[in-house]
């Protein structure tokens, strides 16, 4: 459902950019680019699966890795999923949650480095280090 623009009444800017209606894209295949990109909109893609590693391989089989949301009654599944997944971010039972102490980045093609957390501090250094002798005597080597 979706995939197309929204009523010009709803959206002022529907007819002048890129606008479309949240979409869901079922049974996706994974050769689908819906299923292999990064899709930044409001656009979900559902691929079906009968077991649990069939899931993790549909997960860890894109060159991206940002984020990952788990849904699941069972919290020993969701540690032992997330363990498995090559994502930079989880969720579990909730999407898109972020504490600005937690690190933010993601695997593979999904960035650089991470934002957020001590780990973003050391994005952002370059650790050096510097001897200075500052005495007369002779140094006996």
């Amino acid at each position: 459902c979706g995939a197309q623009r929204p009523d010009s009444q709803r959206c002022s800017l529907a007819d002048v950019g890129h606008f479309y209606e949240p979409t869901v894209l079922a049974s996706v295949s994974r050769d689908n680019p819906a299923f292999t990109e990064e899709i930044f909109g409001p656009v979900v893609s559902i691929t079906e699966f009968d077991h649990e590693d069939d899931a993790i391989a549909l997960a860890n089989c894109s060159q991206y890795g940002l984020g990952a949301g788990i849904w699941t009654e069972d919290v020993r599944r969701a540690h032992r999923v997330s363990k498995k997944l090559r994502s930079g971010l989880m969720w579990v039972n909730c999407h898109h949650r972020n504490d600005p102490s937690s690190p933010w980045g993601g695997f593979g093609h999904s960035g650089i480095g991470r934002e957020n957390g001590p780990e973003a501090f050391e994005e952002y250094t370059t650790t050096k280090s510097l001897t200075l002798r500052t005495s007369d005597v002779r140094e006996n080597w």
